[in-house]
């Protein structure tokens, strides 16, 4: 389907100026000005006064683990064992036959003080291969038949025999269970992935996979699907080490980058985030690094010296200073310039010390971060302060710290560990549970919408609504301008979303 050539939004709120207009060619934004003005269009998209903003970028998705969620078994809201057994029981008697697949239990807070266990799955699901993952998609409880699918499983780093996995068992486990999705499994799940982004008004995701994570085939029919169909765009990244093949899909799938998901670390919920200290309790672990620097410092000089991003998944200080060691190291061999070109990446980025925030402002570094986190697990009675006792649980997510020193930012959701919510996304990194620590309101949505082209090195210098920007655009639901939406913190509903001037729903 070849997007409309001419088309004029008018009679639109455009920040807080009502009675604007929106002029689209071939794609891109070519006048905008009072509605009086506007030239003729061969198509008009009349606004009746409501809000027209930047389309959405979730810039961190996991678009088939988010559609298996949004249409199977999602314990996110489960609040005790007793209801995610049960609501396994349901799937099981529910679903077609094959693997079961699940995600967003969180054993914090339940009243039986512990999390699922391979008992309590076998029960009910008796020799079927689940895969059930924990909300923080770092640890997950499996049945006995999906041990069985797994050889070697039993003696990797992080198995348990209750079959709470961690670590590289977690990982073996979660290749085998995606493995074992059906092609129309898969393809089901792309699309709600992508039909729930448009309802949102959300026109771009960026999809972070990696061999760990979904796989290349899942990949490149996710790039496919997207490109078959009138959908928001996809943007890809491969987590994959450059002495491992990392930067050949990379090229192969003229992706993005050479990141995302390379998970240089874990998470706080499973206790594999890597800190420099213990957690506060679990003593006996301050978490793990996953590689040798040597390793992260060749992957970061092989980017850079191709001029592609990279990215790194760390959360805990250890993780991150880690990766930044390899950085700095490829700074003062190729020079700032070459490596503040490439615009690398942090993912999550949790726990940065001054120090921390410094180095990754003077090399031109992208902080990705997901403001749900802190409204679900930051406050002083939360996961993270459970986890990290309140001194440093009150220093995770440092918004402020970030935007204040000049590092750029782009607001995702980590989908399926927190949903896609752009608005919500919004205002919780406004509203964080730590006093100062929040952004303002404007530079939230703007790290939410222009943030994201940013951070694939594609932004607009004039900024996202300017003449020759691409036009993917949000029409909201509300006469009201776009202060008083992020004042009052409005959530309107998505009217029309435009990709590339190319209208996804209809008015």
């Amino acid at each position: 389907m070849t997007p409309p050539t001419d088309l004029l939004l008018t009679d639109v709120t455009v920040g807080d100026r009502p009675g604007r207009a929106v002029h689209v060619v071939d794609g891109r934004i070519a006048w905008t000005g009072a509605a009086a003005d506007a030239p003729r269009a061969g198509r008009v998209l009349a606004g009746e006064g409501a809000l027209l903003t930047p389309a959405f970028v979730d810039a961190h998705v996991h678009a088939t683990a988010t559609g298996l969620a949004l249409t199977g078994l999602d314990l996110h809201s489960r609040s005790s064992l007793a209801e995610a057994v049960a609501a396994v029981a349901e799937a099981v008697r529910g679903a077609p036959p094959g693997i079961l697949l699940g995600t967003g239990w969180d054993e914090t807070g339940w009243p039986e003080g512990r999390g699922l266990t391979r008992a309590d799955l076998d029960a009910v699901v008796g020799d079927r291969p689940a895969y059930l993952a924990r909300v923080d998609v770092h640890s997950a409880t499996v049945s006995t038949a999906l041990l069985d699918l797994v050889p070697g499983v039993r003696g990797l780093p992080g198995f348990s025999p209750d079959g709470q996995l961690r670590l590289d068992a977690h990982h073996a486990a979660r290749q085998a269970a995606y493995g074992a999705v059906t092609a129309p499994q898969r393809a089901a799940a792309q699309a709600a992935t992508l039909a729930e982004a448009v309802r949102l008004g959300i026109g771009s995701l960026h999809e972070m996979a990696g061999p760990e994570v979904s796989g290349a085939a899942d990949l490149r029919a996710l790039l496919d699907l997207a490109r078959q169909r009138p959908a928001p765009r996809v943007t890809g990244y491969w987590g994959e080490l450059a002495e491992r093949g990392g930067l050949d899909l990379v090229r192969e799938l003229d992706l993005a980058g050479a990141g995302g998901d390379l998970f240089c670390d874990g998470a706080f919920g499973s206790h594999t985030a890597a800190l420099h200290a213990p957690y506060a309790d679990r003593p006996g672990t301050a978490g793990a690094l996953r590689f040798d620097t040597a390793s992260l410092v060749d992957h970061v000089r092989a980017c850079t010296a191709a001029g592609i991003q990279a990215g790194f998944h760390c959360i805990g200080d250890a993780a991150v200073d880690q990766v930044l060691d390899a950085v700095g190291t490829v700074v003062a061999e190729l020079g700032p310039a070459a490596v503040r070109a490439c615009r690398h990446r942090l993912e999550h980025v949790e726990m940065a010390s001054p120090e921390a925030v410094e180095r990754m402002r003077s090399w031109g570094m992208v902080a990705s971060v997901q403001p749900a986190f802190d409204a679900a697990w930051g406050g002083p009675a939360g996961m993270y302060a459970e986890r990290l006792g309140a001194e440093r649980a009150a220093g995770c997510n440092p918004f402020a710290d970030l935007a204040d020193a000049g590092v750029a930012l782009a607001l995702g959701s980590d989908a399926p560990v927190t949903p896609m919510d752009p608005w919500g996304g919004v205002h919780a990194a406004v509203d964080h549970r730590t006093a100062g620590a929040g952004l303002r309101p404007f530079d939230a949505f703007d790290a939410a919408t222009h943030g994201g082209w940013h951070a694939v090195r594609a932004e607009t210098a004039a900024g996202p609504l300017a003449p020759g920007a691409p036009a993917d655009l949000a029409l909201w639901a509300t006469d009201a301008g776009l202060s008083a939406v992020l004042d009052r913190r409005d959530r309107p509903a998505c009217r029309q979303l435009l990709v590339g001037g190319r209208p996804l729903r209809s008015l």
